[in-house]
């Protein structure tokens, strides 16, 4: 009896590497890190945690102690745990585009009327548009995900449509569905200065886009990784 293939790092390895766009990707991201190394007090030392997102702003939600920014054997090991945790962000998402352009695999339908002696039957992919936008809601990692922008979403409408002082909501939406939603935030702020509603308007569907794009990749690698097994 067959069995679907299992989650191993050569294969997400190979995912991150065996595409022309991934392997830009990750170059892209090299020299993030060398403008990070050679400016650190300039905007570009954003440009790791810009590239590698959403994964790269986790830890944003971790609390960590105030003995860190003290120097020392503690601020050279948060050094080294950051630069790890980037180097991972940007290996995930690189394998999330090469598995986005990799072609679907064409599964055999093995009927029981078929005879023995007939070659299996190719079943005809499904329409391009509809499967790529299936990738985001048949598994339950995009479906976390989806869930996690569609709550900051939520967070943010409710602050500024309903809360006397919005405050900076809008930095939940931005940091889930980043990096896409850094884009729709500069959309969105030309219209501000003129209906504070449309400015609203354009940002949801920026973040909603945004969010679409990132589950969609996260659908296609758990694809990738984990086989039939992993859809739910």
């Amino acid at each position: 009896m067959p069995t679907s293939p299992r989650f191993g790092p050569r294969r997400l390895l190979a995912l991150a590497t065996d595409s022309l766009a991934a392997r830009a990707y990750l170059g892209l991201v090299a020299l993030g890190f060398a403008a990070m190394f050679l400016a650190p007090d300039s905007p570009l030392a954003m440009a790791p945690m810009v590239l590698t997102a959403p994964l790269s702003f986790l830890p944003v939600f971790v609390p960590v102690g105030a003995g860190v920014a003290g120097g020392g054997a503690a601020e050279v090991a948060a050094a080294v745990v950051f630069v790890g945790w980037m180097l991972l962000c940007a290996l995930a998402n690189a394998a999330a585009l090469g598995a986005l352009l990799r072609r679907p695999d064409r599964i055999p339908d093995r009927r029981p009327d078929l005879a023995p002696d007939r070659a299996p039957v190719q079943t005809p992919p499904a329409r391009p548009r509809r499967a790529l936008l299936a990738a985001a809601v048949d598994n339950w990692p995009a479906r976390i995900y989806v869930a996690v922008v569609a709550a900051a979403l939520g967070t943010f409408l409710y602050a500024v449509l309903l809360s006397p002082d919005p405050g900076f909501a809008g930095i939940w939406p931005l940091l889930a569905a980043a990096p896409l939603s850094f884009l729709a935030a500069a959309v969105s702020l030309p219209a501000e200065f003129g209906l504070p509603w449309m400015s609203t308007l354009v940002f949801t569907a920026g973040i909603v886009l945004a969010g679409l794009v990132n589950a969609v990749l996260i659908g296609r690698l758990t694809r990738r990784i984990g086989g039939p097994a992993a859809r739910g």
